[in-house]
């Protein structure tokens, strides 16, 4: 069946769902060194409240990819985007590190959804040929909340405080509802999942190519969560800038260039799949060179400036997402539609996880060594992970 052209506006409005989930996820990461002061924490202490997110995310992400797979994907996404609103409000809403650690918790069991739903749809609504571009163009919604983020740090929660601007951004959730219900009504589907026979589960776990992903995503997923987490910390304590400079001089550029390399890595793949070139081997290519690139990421620490330091996150925060939306398609790729929100919840899983052990040893690394240390020992992880990629396999 031939895609409809309106296939593109229901990801519209998933993306804007996207920047959303960001928005209220990367909030925090925008207001670290108010809620530092606040809440007197250490840098290891913050590491730990993004453990409670990433543990529970980790935990929720395979559960919610299975019922999406099972619900459907307008029942899905609406439980999730209501319950990750109602986390962020009431995040605003808190008086202590317990209740701050709790609503991060309940925000990441929530939000583990959002990213399988995304490639459910990918599935349903998108050609082959378009997986990776449509994986890129979610980037922009990532990027828009990651941009927004320190914007409304540096404006909504100056003027009215810092639980103001988790409550209205939380809030905005809500509104997004009515949205989806009507468009997802209206848009045909490419592909109904439920029609093709689903791999089984035991199949999937059974194969050398699930567990390759997810040992690949652990590992270059570092780097995301280093950028999309301490940058502007890295800006205020290495740097020596205040929150509002970092914020609305620098820290909102990097997830510019992040959108950049996600659709750099989905045109790439949709260029080189039109030549001819086998799909599994049009990722793996745009992985290694993402890979060898973001070496360079042990250079940040030693750029001369802020805004030189600016540019040089930015180029790693560019490759990082260049390989990602490459790896994020591969579960739809090898498994198929029907398993798609599973397949991807996997990769969900595996950042979460990995976010979980590696935020308070971040924290530890800065507060010993600082981030050279952390930068160093990040930029060599995608080459293991482009290695375990290609040993674990093309698609069958």
């Amino acid at each position: 069946m031939k895609p409809s052209p309106l296939r593109w506006v229901i990801v519209s409005v998933l993306i804007l769902a996207t920047a959303l989930n960001y928005l209220d996820r990367q909030l925090l990461a925008a207001l670290a060194p108010l809620l530092k002061t606040e809440f007197h924490l250490s840098n290891e202490r913050y590491g730990l409240i993004l453990l409670a997110f990433s543990v529970v995310y980790a935990l929720a992400a395979p559960a919610a990819g299975l019922l999406i797979d099972r619900i459907g994907l307008k029942a899905g996404m609406s439980l999730a985007v209501a319950g990750w609103s109602a986390a962020g409000m009431f995040t605003g809403l808190v008086n202590s590190f317990g209740g701050l650690l709790a609503c991060r918790a309940a925000l990441g069991g929530a939000e583990s959804a959002a990213i399988p739903g995304f490639g459910k749809a990918n599935a349903t609504y998108l050609p082959p040929r378009e997986f990776a571009l449509g994986t890129a163009v979610n980037q922009i919604g990532i990027s828009i909340g990651g941009i927004a983020a320190p914007l409304v740090a540096a404006s909504l929660a100056v003027a009215y405080g810092w639980r103001a601007a988790f409550v209205a951004c939380g809030a905005a959730g809500l509104l997004w509802l009515p949205i989806w219900l009507y468009t997802v009504r209206k848009v045909p589907v490419r592909l109904e999942p439920r029609s093709v026979a689903a791999v089984p589960l035991s199949g999937m776990l059974r194969d050398r190519r699930f567990w390759g992903l997810v040992a690949a995503n652990i590992l270059y997923m570092t780097m995301y969560t280093l950028w999309t987490n301490w940058t502007t910390l890295y800006f205020v304590e290495a740097r020596g800038l205040t929150q509002a400079v970092a914020n609305v001089r620098f820290a909102w550029i990097p997830p510019v260039f992040a959108t950049a390399g996600g659709l750099a890595g989905g045109a790439l793949a949709f260029r080189l799949i039109r030549a001819g070139v086998d799909a599994h081997a049009a990722r793996m290519r745009i992985c290694w060179l993402s890979a060898v690139l973001l070496l360079a990421t042990a250079a940040v620490p030693f750029m001369p400036s802020a805004g030189w330091a600016a540019a040089a996150i930015s180029f790693s925060y560019f490759w990082t997402l260049c390989m990602s939306t490459n790896v994020y398609a591969m579960p739809i790729d090898f498994f198929g539609a029907a398993r798609a929100a599973f397949g991807v919840s996997a990769l969900t899983f595996a950042y979460g996880a990995m976010q979980a052990v590696v935020s308070p040893l971040i924290g530890r690394m800065i507060d010993l060594y600082g981030f050279t240390s952390v930068c160093t020992t990040f930029s060599a992880l995608p080459l293991i992970a482009a290695g375990i990629l290609q040993v674990t396999g093309r698609p069958r």
